[in-house]
């Protein structure tokens, strides 16, 4: 049996609008879409990390209430929270295909500290690092 981290969540303002962008435009793959009322586990994975999943959760009752959702979803969109490493094996030719996917960046590939990094947020506002692996 296999321990660790199995599930890492991001908070997003549509999970559809978020599905979409993450397996269309990043390249992750669906992994469990489940419904449960109005509730949605939504988790994609990347498929080179496949005992990995990335949660895609909308703030809403019954896990918070209304006001708590409503702040949570304005955090995000300012890009308030921490943001997220997604690592590839070329900075440049991943910043190539998801630019030309519709991946809007917030900077484009820089080399520094050893390795070429970029950045982009995704349709709620979570930040992004590319980095190329060492």
């Amino acid at each position: 049996m296999s321990q660790g981290v199995g599930v890492a969540g991001l908070y997003v303002r549509d999970q559809e609008e978020a599905l979409q962008f993450y397996v269309e435009k990043v390249g992750f793959r669906v992994h469990t879409d489940a419904k449960n009322g109005d509730y949605r586990w939504l988790t994609v994975q990347h498929p080179d990390q496949p005992s990995f999943q990335l949660g895609l959760f909308a703030p809403q009752p019954p896990t918070v209430d209304e006001a708590t959702a409503q702040t949570l979803r304005e955090a995000v969109a300012k890009g308030a929270m921490p943001p997220l490493v997604l690592t590839v094996d070329d900075c440049r030719a991943a910043y190539d295909r998801m630019s030309a996917a519709g991946v809007e960046f917030t900077q484009e590939p820089v080399e520094r500290y050893g390795a070429v990094d970029a950045s982009f947020r995704d349709p709620s506002g979570n930040g992004w690092k590319l980095v190329e692996g060492r």
